[in-house]
């Protein structure tokens, strides 16, 4: 037997009484959980130091080992979300309707748990934290598979995790962490149907892909976010510039970080000088097409695949368009369907902007950094979903459970 089918069967078995504790029980652990991290956050900060080593000798960007990095800040971060967790309502349990038939049968649909939930996810060791957080308040039991750059990270991580549980007499492998990161491993995963109920991968757009091509195990997408943010021709150029920077500097390497700007051409004029001197003093890379080119020589030229891609660092790709409607086009032919922001004065526009453009969330005149399960008031989210099948946007408790319909009779029989 595999030691992946040993961890779901495991995480089967604790599925059963996750789905049966009450609330007070599952919020006692979780903070007993997030104890546990500032407890161990030394040990956790250690091994995080191994990764950090491991991933600056392969080369990897100053944005990408951001998203590695723990300190005591970030671990007390996480400790909180988990915190802010537990102070959420229960989803599990809740009577979403409930109606009379004429033949007397009382119908009713409430919230379950969906069971077991897989995650496969690169390098944030935070997401550890975080899924394991959301999907045990919802009653799930959760097997963890993180990405090789981030493994000392994520061990220290669950064994914390872990040991919270223990702290409370609950059972421990609702927490657990596939160890072996290898690619065979991880497609094995894909295809364990038999324990995992869905699978949600977090990560960019290779990870993604991967898991969509290869799982037959129900797949919740969690999309690449190649944002970006329109500047409409009547439009505040502070809050413009503040937007931007904001979207583009704050956090470079995660998905809801702008990496596209479009401007309206009645504006380009006056407003380029005045956004390309802000991003190149916080040392953003502007990429264009031959056009904007032409109108500065510094900008680099940009290759068509790049108006789908994401940098995740600090780089942004601008282009010069006619008007509203070209905006709109562009986005919902290059964009991943992440989150998307108007900068204008226009109610008009701003409804337009709203109807029209395809993604899980779409802003006026506010930073697309805000596509964030805290942010909302989920809580901590397990990842962005950009697909519209089940759950779209951040998501929450809600988003991972599913219904049962129960149904009340007093000896019916179907005629």
């Amino acid at each position: 037997m595999s030691s992946l089918i040993s961890l779901g069967k495991k995480a089967k078995e604790a599925s059963y009484i996750l789905g049966n504790l009450s609330s007070k029980d599952k919020n006692d652990a979780l903070y007993a959980m997030a104890d546990s991290l500032i407890k161990n956050s030394q040990v956790i900060i250690e091994a995080n130091k191994k990764d950090l080593e491991a991933s600056r000798a392969k080369g990897t960007s100053e944005s990408m080992l951001d998203r590695l990095a723990l300190n005591a800040a970030r671990i007390e971060g996480m400790a909180n979300g988990l915190r802010q967790v537990a102070s959420l309502e229960d989803p599990v349990g809740e009577v979403l309707g409930m109606w009379t038939r004429p033949n007397g049968l009382q119908i009713g649909k409430k919230r379950v748990p969906m069971g077991v939930i897989g995650i496969i996810y690169e390098a944030r060791p935070n997401v550890t934290s975080d899924a394991a957080g959301l999907c045990f308040k919802s009653g799930n039991a959760v097997i963890l598979r993180g990405g090789s750059e981030a493994i000392n990270s994520n061990k220290a991580v669950t064994t914390a995790l872990r040991e919270g549980l223990k702290s409370v007499g609950l059972v421990e492998d609702a927490v657990q962490l596939v160890e072996d990161t290898s690619r065979e491993v991880a497609t094995e995963m894909m295809k364990l149907n038999d324990y995992i109920d869905v699978l949600i991968p977090r990560g960019g757009a290779g990870l993604i892909k991967a898991v969509v091509n290869n799982a037959t195990v129900p797949v919740i997408e969690t999309g690449t976010g190649n944002c970006h943010i329109y500047v409409d021709e009547d439009c505040d150029f502070e809050m413009a510039k503040n937007i931007i920077i904001n979207a583009k500097t704050s956090r470079p390497s995660v998905c809801n970080a702008a990496e596209k700007l479009l401007i309206n051409e009645k504006v380009a004029g006056k407003f380029m000088p005045i956004i390309f001197e802000a991003l190149r003093e916080n040392g953003v890379e502007i990429r264009g097409d031959e056009s904007l080119k032409a109108l500065d020589d510094s900008v680099i030229l940009a290759s068509e695949e790049e108006w789908y891609n994401e940098y995740l660092d600090y780089t942004i790709g601008v282009k010069i368009v006619k008007d509203i409607n070209e905006a709109i086009n562009h986005i919902n032919k290059f964009g991943s369907g992440h989150s998307e922001a108007i900068v204008t004065k226009s109610y008009e526009a701003s409804q337009t902007f709203l109807q029209k453009v395809n993604a899980a969330a779409v802003y006026v005149n506010a930073s697309t950094r805000f596509t964030d399960g805290e942010e909302f008031g989920f809580g901590a989210e397990i990842g962005i979903s950009t697909q519209k099948l089940h759950a779209r946007g951040p998501m929450g408790l809600k988003e991972l459970t599913t219904v049962k319909y129960i149904i009340f009779g007093n000896g019916q029989i179907r005629q």
